[in-house]
């Protein structure tokens, strides 16, 4: 039974969280893996409320952090289906903090989230095919399609680069790097 299609403006969520104290690390800005936790969560929700079940992630790509978010800014993670397959899809994830008394707000990162839905028994579902109404989403789907494809190429390069490498050929390539090869230590 084919599911009916879903617009990404059906499921998009958006989490908006003020950023206390105890989210700092040390150097006073918020952790990393707090922010991470904020897009994992937002991820599930948007990835849920498109398929009707329970998603898990099974990859984050792109999570490069622009810019320090701060403690007393508000944090706001929006969400949105780029693209879906048989049983995964990707949630873009657009993060922006906002200076509660200036009001300016900041894009500190975009991120993408590959979520595999579940049925009842843990096993991947079928996804609802995604509706796209607009050239934007298009653009989206095309990109996400781009991307995993280029994730396959690089994994295959790496395996590939793994295979052939001959470690006494290549130990000279070290040379002016930051280490120190001691095999007597």
């Amino acid at each position: 039974m084919e599911l009916a299609p879903k617009s990404p403006s059906a499921s998009e969520t958006t989490i908006t969280e003020l950023m206390i104290p105890s989210y700092a690390n040390f150097g006073g800005k918020i952790h990393g893996g707090i922010l991470l936790g904020l897009m994992d969560k937002v991820a599930y929700a948007c990835a849920a409320k498109h398929t009707g079940s329970y998603c898990v992630t099974v990859s984050v790509e792109n999570v490069e952090f622009l810019a320090p978010v701060e403690v007393g800014q508000l944090v706001s993670l929006k969400a949105r289906i780029n693209y879906v397959g048989r049983t995964s899809l990707v949630v873009g994830i657009r993060v922006e903090s906002e200076d509660i008394k200036t009001g300016q707000v900041t894009h500190t990162n975009t991120s993408y989230f590959t979520m595999v839905a579940k049925d009842d028994h843990n096993k991947p579902t079928l996804v609802r095919p995604l509706l796209l109404q607009n050239k934007e989403e298009v653009r989206r789907f095309f990109e996400a399609i781009i991307r995993k494809n280029n994730r396959n190429f690089f994994k295959e390069e790496m395996e590939k680069a793994r295979i052939n490498i001959d470690l006494d050929e290549e130990l000279s390539r070290l040379e002016g790097e930051r280490c120190v090869i001691d095999f007597e230590a």
